[in-house]
């Protein structure tokens, strides 16, 4: 039998559908037919510019060959790669705030499309979305990067594990702070579970800095994590000299 929680998602998205006027989420544009009930239109996708190779082996950092990264090398050990799908700028940004914070559910769909191609998403890997603190995921009502890893995980056939990692300390937003503080604020925030020679990867909508993911990725492989990669949705222009 399919489990409540994933009866009422299924219930409150056909809601969704039914109230939902054809007309894209993002440009507001009619949807053509053809794209049935997409909530953003190809058109729009189209515009997502994808993250340029060459970039660093760990981080995903566009690089110039020759030139060391100066984005990841103060990282933890243990998140080994993450990649990103396209450039954090104006529609892109949209789609994210429109799923963060108005409760487009659905938005994740396009997202996880334009995901399905990174290279982490390869072999027996499980999908874990990064958590929510609690106090975080009460005034949201769901975690966002859920919806996503849900949805990337049926498109590319890899299961999805959102029990294998926790956030056990709240902490201040990442907007406002500088690399160095981003890392010292999610240090030590996660606690992972039974994950022993599991190959994983992490699912987050915006890299960054990459602050979160590594503190995961560190959690992760503390408690036995065989690997530990990551994909997010989107990556946000950060200056190197900035993040050095």
């Amino acid at each position: 039998m399919q489990p409540l929680a994933d009866r009422i998602i299924a219930t409150l998205a056909g809601v969704e559908r039914w109230l939902l006027a054809p007309a894209c989420l993002l440009c507001n544009e009619p949807v053509p037919e053809r794209e049935g009930d997409a909530l953003i239109c190809d058109l729009c996708r189209m515009r997502w510019r994808a993250v340029p190779h060459p970039v660093c082996g760990r981080c995903g950092q566009p690089s110039q060959q020759g030139l060391e990264c100066r984005l990841c090398p103060e990282w933890p050990e243990g998140l080994a790669r993450a990649r990103s799908a396209v450039w954090l700028d104006d529609s892109a940004r949209s789609a994210v705030h429109r799923l963060k914070y108005e409760g487009w559910s659905r938005a994740a769909d396009a997202m996880a499309e334009a995901m399905r191609q990174l290279e982490p998403l390869t072999g027996q890997v499980c999908l874990i979305p990064i958590p929510l603190g609690g106090k975080r995921l009460r005034q949201r009502g769901y975690n966002q990067s859920e919806r996503i890893a849900a949805a990337l995980g049926s498109r590319v056939k890899l299961p999805v594990r959102s029990d294998l990692l926790e956030r056990v300390r709240e902490t201040r937003t990442q907007t406002a702070l500088t690399p160095e503080a981003r890392h010292a604020n999610v240090s030590g925030a996660f606690r992972a579970g039974p994950v022993k020679g599991l190959e994983l990867v992490l699912v987050d909508d915006v890299f960054t800095t990459g602050a979160t993911l590594a503190a995961a990725g560190a959690a992760l492989v503390e408690a036995g994590a065989a690997r530990v990669e990551a994909v997010t949705f989107a990556r946000a222009v950060v200056e190197l000299e900035a993040a050095g």
